[in-house]
């Protein structure tokens, strides 16, 4: 019986999990640049005394969908999608280089430019900054030409691009990170201005697989249920009369 009663709660809290990697997907699933977070779970026995035959889910590495998402024209200057493997670097809050495939780019009231959450935007000497009120083109490479007023263009930096080959990790302030530090420039990285990436979310799948979580979360519940009326039917069979 307790044999039933623990594979039921492993399962229960399994697909609690499941699920709510699923919530958090399909609520990205309109976020610019969003990656698909994935779940596995592995065996792990339990050590101890009496546990020997006992094994329960653990969390293993989580991941992330790899695929693009679809790109949308947008016609604004400083947007910008990154094609095949690109990532955008960034500096995060802690002080860190990350990646993001978030091109929504903005220019903040000290020229500085950021993404939609205020993170400096990296090019190859740091962060980039531009003269306010220029018109501002990016080229497919990442170089960054401004123009103010009826002046001739000047060149304002170059996008850090990186193209890495080992997976990136996605850090808990939703940005990746690299496991060897900072990645180098990549100078065959491209990138498409006045266009943005949307989220490799897939609604529809998304939805039918947090309904199937659902049904396996209300087996588990049902086995549960019927283990505890087992027991309670034993002990009144057992009880004195």
């Amino acid at each position: 019986m307790d044999r039933q009663i623990y594979l039921a709660m492993a399962g229960a809290k399994a697909t609690m999990q499941r699920q709510d990697v699923l919530a958090n997907n399909l609520a990205n699933a309109s976020t610019t640049g969003f990656r698909a977070e994935l779940q596995a779970f592995r065996a792990v026995p339990v050590r101890g005394d009496g546990a020997s035959t006992r094994v329960y889910a653990l969390e293993s590495t989580v991941g992330h969908d790899h695929r693009s998402g679809p790109v949308q024209a947008t016609g604004r200057p400083l947007d910008v999608a990154m094609q095949g493997q690109a990532w955008l670097a960034v500096q995060a809050l802690d002080g860190t280089e990350a990646y993001t495939r978030a091109g929504a780019l903005q220019v903040s009231a000290e020229g500085l430019l950021v993404t939609p959450a205020g993170l400096p935007v990296l090019g190859d000497g740091g962060p980039i900054t531009l003269p306010i009120n220029a018109a501002v083109e990016v080229a497919a490479d990442g170089i960054i030409t401004t123009t103010v007023g009826n002046g001739r263009p000047q060149q304002a930096g170059r996008l850090k691009l990186v193209e890495p080959e080992a997976p990136l990790a996605r850090g808990e302030d939703g940005l990746f990170r690299a496991g060897d530090g900072e990645l180098p420039a990549s100078p065959t990285a491209r990138l498409q201005s006045g266009a943005l990436e949307g989220s490799n979310v897939s609604p529809i799948e998304t939805m039918v697989a947090m309904i199937a979580a659902a049904r396996q979360f209300e087996q588990q519940m049902k086995v549960l249920q019927g283990a505890e009326q087992r027991e309670q039917t034993a002990a009144r069979l057992l009880a004195p009369q």
